[in-house]
């Protein structure tokens, strides 16, 4: 199995090379996809210093066009049979690889989702927050008769075959929704695992907005009747 790690990036300058070095230090990716998204904070000139180093290929964008661009870019490159998405601001820790990795190694899933509740160590902070994923998490149960419990995790793994012959459009967190609609209405297996979860608040950097939330209901309820 070779599995291609994807990495999203707009101004991590403060985190992008440790999550690297945590990535590599797990010695299961065939390769590390960097996708920055139009970094002005001196992320980028960090990036190019390690670029074609331990695995890592950098792609760029020359805007910002948000989280889901990034990610598509990334699906794109990648060679890999095996995708894993990895955020870079810490807060999904890549020492869960091998338990994310495993339903799909033993035969039992398409997709895997790293869920923050199901009981995983993690900070506790940002009540509104919980609320919010839950909330969504729950519509998305109700739209597509299923019994997922974190929608909205940043840690998705999947098989290429998944996604192969499927058109996203997300620019944005509005990724999240969207691929799990289309996973589920294609009826692929998705397993969930409990994982490490260490939240930034919104004074340490955290990006996603209130506005998001909205983006993602109307992604829901779009996809549950279209493509």
């Amino acid at each position: 199995m070779k599995l291609s790690v994807i990495i999203p990036v707009y101004n991590e300058v403060e985190s992008i090379e440790t999550i690297l070095k945590r990535v590599q230090s797990t010695k299961l990716a065939h390769e590390i996809l960097v996708v920055d998204d139009g970094s002005k904070d001196g992320t980028r000139a960090i990036l190019k210093k390690l670029d074609g180093k331990k695995g890592v290929q950098v792609i760029l964008h020359e805007k910002n066009q948000g989280k889901g661009a990034a990610v598509r870019t990334g699906m794109s490159a990648a060679k890999g049979d095996v995708l894993l998405i990895q955020d870079a601001d810490l807060e999904y820790d890549p020492r869960d690889y091998p338990e994310l990795l495993k339903p799909i190694q033993e035969g039992l899933a398409d997709v895997v989702y790293g869920s923050r509740f199901l009981g995983g160590s993690h900070r506790v902070t940002m009540f509104w927050h919980m609320v919010a994923n839950r909330m969504l998490t729950f519509m998305t149960n109700i739209l597509y008769n299923t019994i997922l419990t974190d929608m909205e995790t940043g840690y998705k793994v999947f098989k290429r075959q998944v996604i192969e012959g499927v058109t996203f459009h997300a620019n944005s967190f509005d990724f999240e929704p969207e691929f799990t609609a289309k996973v589920l209405k294609r009826n692929f297996r998705i397993f969930e695992v409990p994982i490490t979860f260490n939240p930034r608040d919104y004074a340490q950097g955290k990006k996603i907005k209130l506005h998001d939330a909205f983006e993602a209901v109307w992604t829901l309820i779009k996809y549950r009747f279209v493509e």
